[in-house]
Order: structure tokens, then C-alpha cells, then sequence
């Protein structure tokens, strides 16, 4: 991980219906960093606000105050078209339901963000061979989704992420429509692109087990920072069994209060 600080967030507050009397706050202030190589993942209940902060940090969302900043560009300062060139250019989103055309073919679905790039047809053609390889789906390309297992989607959706080399992957629950077995088999790899290649990873996740392979957790709760832990010097083992402790503290805390 180096000093470059990939993703910033400055006061992000975000109100939902915020002229009516059911007015709710869904994050404020929250502040972060995310530096270059930083595999960071996001905790927190059902309502805390963490889904929030990831459409926040994604661009899918506006907040209602604060600052987002993307490799030192405050993207809240973009039009809509400005955002959508950004988006292609500096981010890779993987999601729960991998969010696949299943009437397109798996290389097809891979090439998205380059042909709405308008990149060149041959070299789209190299690229989706390419990434595909890496993650062993080459046998897939010709293939459309209802024909491939979860497991297999998920890859071709981290596939589409990657497309375009981007900066930041921001994944929302990405094993949340997987087994055990797969859940397993996709954060092994995520750690290896992020140990390997130095890829940037923000998840959202629920799952403890899952956590246990980013670098660094934070925990949103009632749409704030409440806690935050580091792997550094931890064995996987040991920083899962800190995990599982901070959470059940926070809904032992939720029950008796």
C-alpha cells in the first residue's frame, strides 16, 4: 500500500427526504481515506447507512453535503456527462447480483465499459481475452448468463470491473448470491488482485468470514463511523475472531439498549 490516497470522503452527509418531517439522516460526517493497494471493507446493520456511503463513494448518488474526492478530483464538481466518462475511466463495480445482460454473451457483457468508451473493436476483442484468461472463464465468452453457474457470473462481473484497469473497485456484497464454496473461492481472489496487482478494493459486506480478508474494516453505524480496525499484524484467524467480536458487542449493545 502506498501514501497516494485514492479515495477521500470530507463531512459526506447524506438526508433523504430532507424538506419533509420524515427527513432521515443516512450518514454524517463521515470522513475517509483510501489509499492506493488499500483492500477496505465496510460493516455495519441492516439501516446503517453503509449501503449509503457506497453509492456515495461510487458517484451513483449525490450527498447532501461534503465532498467526495477520486484521485484528488472532487467528483461532486462533474456534470453528468463528465461523471459518466469518469466512471468509465477510473471505476469498476462489482455487485450482489452481478447485474449481467443475460440476453448478451458473457464477452459481451465483459466489454461494456470499453464500448460505451467507444475503444476500438479489435482492440475490445484483445482486452475481454485477456481478462478472461486471468480468471479462467475463456470458455465462457460465448455463453449468456442464464447459462452459467453464480459462481461463474460473478467472475465475468469481476471481469467487467477490471476491464479497464481502473483506480478504485467498489464492490457491494459481491458473495451474496454465492455458496460457501464460492464466497471462498472469489475473496481468495480478491485478495490475490489486491496483493498481486495492487488493486484498490471497497466492499460492503455483512458477512464476518468475508471481512476477514480486507486490510483494513471500518463500522458504520446509525450513519456514522463507530469503529475501525486494521489486519496489520493479524493472521487472518485472529483478525475474524476480532471481527466476530466487535459485531456481536454491537448487537448485544443494539439489545439492551
Amino acid at each position: 500500500m502506498s501514501d497516494e490516497v485514492i479515495l477521500k470522503t470530507v463531512n459526506l452527509k447524506k438526508v433523504y427526504n430532507p424538506e419533509s418531517m420524515n427527513a432521515v439522516t443516512a450518514l454524517h460526517d463521515v470522513n475517509v481515506e483510501v489509499h492506493k493497494g488499500e483492500f477496505l471493507g465496510v460493516m455495519g446493520p441492516s439501516g446503517s447507512g453503509k449501503s449509503t456511503f457506497i453509492n456515495m463513494i461510487s458517484t451513483m448518488d449525490y450527498p447532501t453535503d461534503g465532498r467526495v474526492y477520486i484521485n484528488e478530483k472532487n467528483v461532486m464538481n462533474m456534470s453528468a456527462n463528465e461523471i459518466g466518462k469518469f466512471r468509465y475511466e477510473n471505476l469498476g463495480f462489482i455487485f450482489q447480483d452481478f447485474n449481467l445482460l443475460d440476453t448478451h454473451t458473457m464477452f459481451e457483457n465483459i466489454a461494456m465499459p470499453l464500448t460505451l468508451a467507444k475503444v476500438d473493436p479489435k482492440k475490445i476483442e484483445t482486452m475481454v481475452e485477456d481478462i478472461a484468461a486471468k480468471l479462467n472463464i475463456t470458455n465462457l465468452l460465448n455463453k449468456i448468463p442464464p447459462e452459467c453457474s453464480g459462481g461463474q457470473k460473478q467472475r465475468a462481473a469481476i471481469c467487467r470491473a477490471l476491464i479497464n484497469n481502473p483506480g478504485l473497485i467498489v464492490a457491494d456484497e459481491p458473495t451474496g448470491a454465492l455458496d460457501s464454496e464460492n464466497s471462498e473461492e472469489l475473496m481468495e481472489l480478491f485478495e490475490k488482485m489486491n496483493r498481486e496487482s495492487g488493486a484498490t478494493i471497497v466492499m460492503v459486506t455483512h458477512d464476518s468470514f468475508v471481512a476477514s480478508f480486507t486490510s483494513r474494516l471500518i463500522f458504520i453505524k446509525d450513519g456514522a463511523i463507530s469503529r475501525e480496525i486494521t489486519r496489520e499484524g493479524m493472521d487472518q484467524d485472529t483478525y475474524f475472531r476480532k471481527i466476530v467480536e466487535i459485531s456481536s458487542s454491537s448487537r448485544t449493545r443494539r439489545k439492551t439498549a
